[in-house]
Order: C-alpha cells, then sequence, then structure tokens
C-alpha cells in the first residue's frame, strides 16, 4: 500500500494486465483459453502466470460465502494500541479469525476482520484473545449486517 511498486510490479506489461484481469474473472480458466483471448501459446501463458505467482504479484485462490460455510458472525475491530505496533500486528495476524489486518492512520492504530462461527466465538475471541495481547489498550467492534459489496478486480482494468 504506501511502499513503491516492485520491478516486478512495475514492469507488468499489457499482456500481463490481460492474464490477471481473465483470472479475476475466472481463475478456473484453462491457460489455453486465455492464451488466445490475450494472443499467447498455452504453454507462454503457463510461465507468466507462474512467474506472477512466484513475484508474489498475485495469487490464485478460492473465495467462499463465510455464511455458506458456517461462519454466521463477521465484523471489523478497530483497534487502539500502545507500544509497537508492528509487534501487535503481527500477534493479531497470528490469530486465525483474523482474515485481514492493517496499520492505519487516524482514530484507530490497527483494523483487523474478524470471521467467526458465532456471537460466542467473537465475544471469546475479543476477550481473550485480542483484548489479552500485550499493547491493546482499547478496542470497537463493527459487527457485519449485510455484504453489499465485494470484489478483487482491482489493478487489472
Amino acid at each position: 500500500m504506501s511502499r513503491p511498486p516492485t520491478s516486478d510490479a512495475a514492469r507488468l506489461d499489457e499482456v500481463s494486465m490481460a492474464i490477471i484481469e481473465r483470472l479475476q474473472i475466472d481463475g478456473r480458466q484453462s491457460y489455453a483459453t486465455i492464451g488466445r483471448a490475450v494472443g499467447l501459446s498455452e504453454a507462454a501463458v503457463r510461465q507468466r502466470v507462474q512467474r506472477l505467482l512466484e513475484a508474489e504479484v498475485m495469487q490464485i485462490v478460492a473465495v467462499t460465502d463465510p455464511l455458506q460455510v458456517g461462519f454466521y458472525r463477521q465484523a471489523m475491530i478497530g483497534i487502539r494500541v500502545d507500544g509497537d505496533l508492528a509487534e501487535v500486528g503481527e500477534a493479531l495476524s497470528q490469530i486465525p479469525q483474523v482474515a485481514y489486518a492493517v496499520t492505519t492512520a487516524g482514530s484507530f492504530d490497527m483494523l483487523v476482520e474478524v470471521v467467526c462461527a458465532d456471537d460466542d466465538e467473537l465475544l471469546d475471541l475479543l476477550s481473550k484473545r485480542i483484548r489479552g495481547l500485550p499493547g491493546i489498550r482499547s478496542t470497537e467492534t463493527f459487527m457485519y449486517l449485510k455484504l453489499n459489496k465485494q470484489h478483487y478486480h482491482w489493478g487489472a482494468s
């Protein structure tokens, strides 16, 4: 986010961006199908995708709907920290229910998105795992009522 583009990111050409865009639309597309769309052979697409994965420019993952797989409580937690933000960020990142963790500027030092099975798990997570970490001064929880938008198409088109 705040770092300048890596040399690999700075060198992404239009073809690599087109491959990424195709995979964002459907990560299960065959390399042959992508190749026809971008004007490359199947082997050339495979090589480019492998380089993009190795350079950590992208990941290919299955994205689930938490509700459909039994996780009925999602929340964003604003956290105020006393002490080393990096240490707290690393500790939060190790908690399995934490899906997303960022250090921020503003009224919170950190924001974490959590996915839990239910309110009891969220309460346990907050009271024992998160608030129990050294350096946590306070938390404010924003429970999700409805997911209005979620996408993964940034950076390609």
